[in-house]
């Protein structure tokens, strides 16, 4: 891509009753939420149109089969990635708690022990995003980094 036609990203990390999102423009986050699936079709497009997003990080886990018709129903001809989401949940935890430090009788705690008060699905997508990132040229690595391959909405059956 150009420097004019930056990559934008619409990362997802899938789930049956809520859905992580987060949008990167490289390594910028521009945007990022927990919404509920059945909403995904409709926040989705809006985030697309709201950013220029160019590609969806689709994340391999819970419910990404049905997460990925709902994107592809949307966003009929936007490239469908599906990305390795192997340890982001342990890594969105610490990355939760880096930005949100424990308060009072929490900050005793080890971190391994706490869970968020809040979902942090969002935090997830932003590693998905940067899973996928880091695979492409110029990024920090390749293949092996837990991308899978695209997929598009012309490739289903």
């Amino acid at each position: 891509m150009s420097s004019t036609n930056p990559r934008v990203i619409l990362a997802v990390d899938p789930g049956r009753e809520k859905c992580g999102l987060a949008v990167l423009s490289g390594p910028r986050v521009l945007t990022r939420r927990v919404v509920a699936t059945g909403d995904l079709p409709a926040v989705a497009a809006r985030l697309a149109r709201e950013f220029g997003v160019n590609t969806v990080a689709l994340g391999d886990r819970t419910a990404s089969v049905q997460v990925r018709l709902l994107l592809a129903g949307a966003l009929p001809r936007m490239p469908i990635v599906v990305i390795d989401e192997a340890g982001t949940t342990e890594a969105a935890r610490s990355r939760y708690f880096a930005e949100h430090p424990p308060r009072g009788w929490r900050r005793l705690l080890p971190l391994g022990m706490l869970v968020p008060p809040e979902p942090y699905d969002d935090y997830v997508a932003i590693l998905l995003a940067e899973r996928f990132l880091a695979s492409r040229p110029g990024g920090a690595g390749g293949p092996q980094n837990g991308v899978q391959g695209p997929s598009r909405q012309e490739e289903k059956t």
